[in-house]
């Protein structure tokens, strides 16, 4: 992950106290999450927690920007160039959010038809299907990648003679922004999880039934390295394909979490952006 992608900063918003008690809300939720660890190898109960922060965030910028006192206040400055960054911003994230949502959805659909033709045993064809899908999905994920980087290194518009309300939240925006970026390139991170290396019969499958996930992979990466193995032995082990079979429901739960965090903000960000296309046409 970019250093780029944790330099949220600590400072304090210090929204002013006229504006609504909601507005501590919003900090707290912020230093939570840049309290959060950005880890390079993320684990799916990390990627949960980032998404039910950073949905938390959105739920609580929501808020703020529909209170009248926000919306007689910005009223005033619907031509202004940092005004369509911000939209121009919530339709890049809306078509990230929607992006990731829809390849969690497919790799949870891929290990579902795996579980099935397990219980067949007919694995060979999906497993193929699944290694195909996840090369392809780490295709799209660095292209996704690409744009958070791109977003994060642009340069931000100047905001000059806007009243302290406005200039308030035009920073917080922009920090829930850049938190957004960071959470979302840990989410891809955790997608774009190496594919595993053809090995040797059951060899790893038996370190992992033995040892348990005590290395450093992530779930997405253990299930590859067992499905790799039977793949190549043959599903005719019944303990073995129900090993398998165990840490493909572990991982079908865990994707459900995430497709539900990424339902949340996908929803958060629509109602987010409808607001602000309100906020800056009141007249």
């Amino acid at each position: 992950m970019a250093s780029s992608s944790t330099k949220s900063s600590n400072r304090s918003i210090s929204l002013p106290s006229r504006s609504h008690p909601s507005t501590q809300k919003i900090e707290e939720e912020l230093n939570k999450l840049k309290a959060w660890e950005f880890s390079a190898s993320p684990t799916a109960e990390a990627v949960y927690s980032g998404l039910i922060g950073l949905g938390e965030l959105h739920k609580c910028m929501g808020d703020l920007l529909n209170l009248p006192l926000t919306l007689q206040a910005f009223s005033q400055y619907q031509n202004k160039k940092w005004v369509d960054e911000i939209l121009n911003k919530s339709v890049r994230f809306l078509d990230i959010c929607g992006t990731t949502r829809d390849l969690v959805s497919q790799f949870k659909e891929n290990v579902k038809d795996i579980q099935s033709s397990l219980r067949r045993r007919k694995g060979d064809v999906s497993i193929n299907n699944y290694t195909t899908f996840r090369k392809k999905m780490k295709k799209e994920v660095k292209s996704l990648i690409t744009a958070l980087k791109r977003m994060d290194h642009e340069e931000v518009v100047a905001v000059m003679e806007v009243d302290q309300l406005v200039s308030a939240v035009i920073r917080v925006l922009r920090e829930v922004a850049t938190m957004g970026i960071s959470v979302f390139q840990m989410v891809l991170v955790f997608l774009s999880a190496p594919i595993s290396r053809p090995i040797s019969r059951w060899s790893l499958v038996s370190k992992l039934v033995n040892k348990g996930d005590q290395d450093n992979s992530s779930e997405i990466e253990s299930v590859d390295a067992a499905l790799r193995s039977l793949f190549k032995c043959g599903p005719n082990e019944v303990e073995k394909i129900q090993f398998v079979q165990s840490k493909l429901e572990n991982l079908e739960a865990h994707f459900e979490c995430i497709e539900n965090g990424l339902d949340n903000i996908f929803r958060y960000l629509i109602r987010s952006r409808s607001t602000l296309l309100n906020v800056v046409s009141c007249q």
